[in-house]
């Protein structure tokens, strides 16, 4: 958010970059973020196409990182802009930029709330490991703002930490999801950072994040959860208004 943007926040909104999580804050995490964080962005590309993303496409992705689908949808579409609170994720992303000479795809200093959006209404909008940043009350807010910038019609691929069990199972899942690392960071995870993500990040149940999407205006077309219960991803459909 610039100086600007925060002398006319109200004083009520959300500080989304308190709220962006210490990792992605933090250049040592930043540095091993693309070996740990496969965002699969080739798979999720073609996946899209199916889904009318082409040539002639405007996405905007929100909580872009480091920029993994970004950069590599930014060689099929039209116009990509790249959307992030994190000025160290900003930064290893227009190094990207500027090593492949991107001419696409631009950097937007913003989150779900604050991102302005200017030009032709996107086609698509795309988001990864972000919106549950945000606690169940500012998601609603994030989608309403999704909504108003994609065109009618158009497609929003979220794809999230999602709980697909019931609150009575809450205890005995979570524990079985932290129970396989280590104290120590070895490969991909610590046990200490799967706490750290159920006690201060805002995930929710499946079955509250869906009932935001209807009430913002969305339609699941597609949905794929993981065995665990701990991941889903969406298609979502912007209905016309």
């Amino acid at each position: 958010m610039n100086p600007e943007e925060r002398r006319i926040a109200p004083g009520w909104l959300l500080d989304e970059l308190a709220n962006a999580g210490r990792e992605n804050l933090d250049s040592a995490h930043v540095e091993r973020y693309d070996r740990k964080m496969d965002a699969r962005a080739t798979e999720e590309v073609e996946m899209l196409r199916s889904w009318g993303l082409d040539a002639s496409s405007v996405v905007v992705e929100l909580g872009c990182g480091t920029g993994q689908f970004a950069c590599t949808a930014a060689n099929l579409c039209r116009r990509v802009v790249a959307v992030d609170v994190s000025p160290v994720m900003r930064a290893r992303l227009q190094s990207k930029i500027d090593e492949g000479a991107i001419g696409n795809l631009e950097i937007s200093a913003a989150g779900f709330l604050t991102y302005d959006h200017r030009g032709d209404l996107a086609d698509i909008v795309y988001s990864r490991y972000a919106l549950h940043h945000l606690p169940d009350f500012w998601k609603v807010m994030a989608l309403r703002r999704v909504r108003a910038f994609l065109r009618p019609g158009g497609v929003f691929r979220l794809w999230d930490v999602v709980y697909g069990f019931n609150a009575a199972e809450a205890d005995e899942r979570i524990e079985a999801w932290c129970a396989p690392f280590g104290e120590k960071v070895e490969g991909d995870w610590a046990r200490w950072e799967m706490e750290e993500h159920v006690r201060d990040e805002h995930s929710t149940f499946t079955w509250l994040l869906e009932a935001m999407f209807e009430r913002t205006g969305f339609s699941i077309e597609d949905v794929d959860y993981s065995d665990e219960g701990f991941d889903a991803r969406y298609v979502l459909r912007s209905k016309a208004p």
